[in-house]
């Protein structure tokens, strides 16, 4: 999902959206349609709901809206449609950026979990993405198994450990 006015508009072709679905592609997921909204917080937020409480969708990747800028809404329209927050992705992707610029600081990206949803902010150029993302793939996939339920359905237990 891409939060960008321009992109909106057809003003500017959306490059962040691509780069995280091929990404997710090569990390073996399936990948649904691409949305681009404006920087309004009530259609960033209506769109978050609808995918997350649609039932098919796991994973929504953010990508845009995460600066100091005074348009930029995407972390405050997250943090009103999650249950709970999951710090660990944002505070990892910046923690990992700032090596690479100390404008990194200035990410407000947030991650939280809706019903069986896990929504994750990233910022919008595609150099920033394909970083943060590199960051957060080895988690995901357990990630999204455990919310989803699929790691305890599929989870053998350690030695010595009885199984369910």
């Amino acid at each position: 999902m891409t939060v960008s006015d321009k992109g909106h508009a057809g003003l500017r072709e959306d490059a962040s959206g691509p780069v995280l679905r091929d990404l997710l592609r090569e990390l073996g997921a399936q990948v649904g349609e691409p949305h681009v909204v404006p920087d309004e917080p009530d259609q960033i937020a209506a769109l978050l709901v609808s995918l997350a409480d649609g039932g098919a969708t796991d994973l929504i990747l953010t990508t845009g809206g995460t600066g100091l800028a005074p348009r930029d809404h995407t972390p405050e329209a997250t943090l009103a449609v999650v249950e709970r927050l999951v710090p660990g992705f944002p505070e990892a992707m910046r923690a990992a950026s700032v090596a690479v610029t100390p404008h990194a600081m200035l990410s407000r990206a947030v991650a939280g979990v809706r019903g069986r949803t896990l929504i994750v902010n990233m910022s919008g150029s595609p150099r920033a993405c394909r970083e943060q993302f590199a960051v957060i793939a080895p988690a995901l996939p357990h990630a999204v198994e455990t919310l989803t339920g699929q790691a305890y359905e599929c989870a053998t237990p350690p030695p010595g450990v009885a199984g369910p």
